[in-house]
């Protein structure tokens, strides 16, 4: 199963506010440098991820995305199924023709419930449960932010990247 672009942006954006440290608001240039993707999608993204109720969003001269209550606890398989846009699982009805096998077709059948088992896979995995300490290290000195230490707070002598 291959999840889409925005998928993927939106997984990653929500990974690093996650690892933020508590309280911390990132600006939408910050996520786009610290996941490698130009401003224009991760701002699309963010747009989407706020409409969502994945993030929340402070504006003005210090402001940027935090996780959200409902960002924190939310899964890789919720956030997937309320991202996926396309209902059909392969070009059985398009714009230009409609498959002609559809009226007896039961492969897309099949790959509706093959989707639905991987969203059930994922549906376990809280995305705020994902960064881990060693692959946020980079990520945060590439775009200047102290991480969040082992105990919750902002001291990098106990901070597992070490000081930054």
């Amino acid at each position: 199963m291959k999840i889409n672009a925005f998928a993927d942006v939106s997984l990653r954006a929500m990974m690093v506010l996650a690892a933020a440290p508590d309280g911390r608001l990132l600006t939408t240039r910050s996520i786009a440098d610290a996941v490698g993707t130009p401003y224009n999608h991760v701002s699309k993204t963010m747009a989407k991820l706020r409409e969502l109720g994945m993030i929340d969003v402070e504006r003005g001269r210090n402001g940027g995305s935090r996780l959200s209550s409902a960002g924190r606890n939310a899964t890789v398989g919720q956030l997937l199924r309320r991202l996926n846009t396309r209902q059909d699982p392969a070009d059985c009805v398009g714009t230009a023709s409609t498959c002609p096998l559809l009226t007896e077709c039961r492969l897309r059948a099949a790959l509706a419930r093959a989707r639905e088992a991987f969203y059930a896979e994922v549906d376990g995995l809280i995305i705020a449960s994902l960064p881990t300490s060693r692959q946020m290290a980079p990520v945060f000195q590439a775009i200047s932010l102290v991480p969040r230490t082992l105990d919750g707070g902002t001291n990098t002598s106990l901070s597992p990247f070490g000081p930054l």
